[in-house]
């Protein structure tokens, strides 16, 4: 079986390779030259745990190829997956420029059947949009060539998206049409050994499922730090309210954690793109707009805290700050709450002192390297002449460090816990100062 995969960014790098790894015959496309020639190198544009050594063995064995030139590999390609990216405009809707130049592109092409599977995040209707767009080629050139559109869309975890891909709990499919099925169920035959299933439905109720997905998600978050933050008020703890409900079988216990806000690159532009659909539709989503704007609005819970710490004197000061990227197990810093903080202190005229074990690159490249935020090899450089840490992503070798190591160069011996992963009353046994979220810190 022969796959083509335009984009090679998380989505449509980690689908090719997984889908190589199994046998298929798969072609990553991507226009971007100098990132194509890296990944026959081996260079990865993004991390993610263990693909590098997937994407490494299915190139030597030449299952899986990397090219900028989608005409020159289509032919005899059963399956077309799109993963170019969607990015959210002004108004928060979803861009379709990139999906709609490779459906184009692939209407230019083709030269015989081929089922072509939106796995980009796409708004609900889209398939229409692509659909019209290969015809209108097809038009142009005066062919007659049957094709089929499907929606796929992926729900990988970052930092866990080889193991999701590989088994996962489910995977939706839209399609309208037998022969496109035929195609879904040979591709993916092999990650449905253990049991999983592929949930068929219509196209646009697929395209729906992936957004009312991570909007769910991304309400339990913002649900459970708006309760945090009247836990202060109140004088309980979260973490006591989190066990509390977590055992509830209808509530369950995850996406239960309060903390400074989600990030990366699904949550917060599906959920735009999600309320902008309804506003396009004259329904506003008004649970949504909500849960946008409490995930604003915690993002900057960690700086106030330290603010209302040092009496909003702040000038002068240097903060450590353990953790840039938006979630452990990933360097992806979109939409990263360490951006927002990093950014208060700077204004506040704070130094900041950051480490991440894989996200400094990008980092850098977002904030640069200056008199203001300085990058470290480990935490331990971090607290020096600190004045207090800043924890904002739970990497695990964070969770355990030398305390007394730290305390020696640490000039104020307090902590922001910005994920609650530290156990206050040891801390405090250990002479630290301690502030989590939705408790009395």
């Amino acid at each position: 079986m022969k796959v083509i995969v335009v984009g090679t960014g998380y989505v449509g790098l980690v689908t090719g390779a997984c889908l190589a790894d199994v046998g298929v015959e798969v072609c990553c496309i991507d226009i971007d030259v100098q990132k194509t020639e890296n990944l026959k190198k081996g260079i990865l544009p993004i991390y993610e745990p263990g693909l590098d050594v997937i994407v490494k063995n299915n190139f030597e064995r030449g299952r899986l190829t990397f090219s900028t030139d989608l005409s020159a590999h289509i032919k005899g390609a059963d399956a077309i997956f799109i993963c170019v990216g969607t990015p959210p405009g002004e108004d928060g809707s979803a861009d379709m420029k990139y999906v709609l130049q490779v459906a184009s592109d692939i209407g230019s092409s083709i030269e015989d059947y081929v089922l072509v599977i939106t796995k980009s995040t796409v708004p609900v209707g889209s398939s229409h949009k692509v659909r019209k767009a290969i015809s209108d080629q097809l038009q142009a050139r005066g062919a007659q060539i049957d094709f089929d559109v499907a929606s796929n869309p992926e729900f990988l975890k970052e930092g866990a998206a080889i193991k999701d891909f590989m088994s996962p709990d489910r995977i939706v499919v839209g399609i309208d049409s037998d022969r496109a099925k035929e195609v879904i169920d040979t591709i993916y035959k092999p990650f449905l050994l253990n049991g999983y299933r592929i949930l068929y439905m219509d196209i646009p109720s697929a395209e729906m499922t992936k957004y009312a997905a991570n909007a769910m998600l991304a309400t339990r978050i913002s649900f459970m730090n708006d309760v945090a933050n009247l836990c202060e008020l109140v004088g309980a703890n979260i973490n006591h309210v989190r066990n509390g409900i977590g055992t509830d079988p209808r509530i369950g216990k995850k996406f239960l954690y309060a903390g400074v806000g989600y990030g990366g690159s699904c949550f917060p532009k599906d959920v735009k793109a999600l309320i902008q659909i309804g506003l396009e539709h004259n329904k506003p989503m008004r649970l949504l707009e909500s849960v946008e704007a409490i995930n604003e609005d915690q993002k900057t819970v960690l700086f106030e805290k330290i603010s209302r710490y040092f009496d909003h004197q702040l000038a002068g000061r240097t903060i450590a700050v353990w953790g840039l990227a938006f979630k452990p197990n990933t360097d992806d810093m979109r939409e990263a709450p360490s951006l927002v903080l990093i950014e208060a202190l700077t204004r506040a005229g704070a130094r900041v002192r950051a480490f991440d074990p894989v996200a400094v690159a990008e980092a850098k490249h977002l904030l640069g390297d200056n008199d203001k935020v300085h990058f470290c090899d480990d935490v331990y450089e971090t607290v020096e002449e600190a004045d207090a840490i800043a924890l904002v992503t739970e990497w695990n070798e964070f969770r355990l460090p030398n305390w007394d190591k730290i305390k020696e160069t640490l000039k104020t011996a307090v902590i922001f816990d910005g994920r609650n992963i530290y156990d206050d009353v040891q801390l405090a046994k250990d002479g630290f100062t301690y502030f989590g979220i939705g408790n009395r810190g």
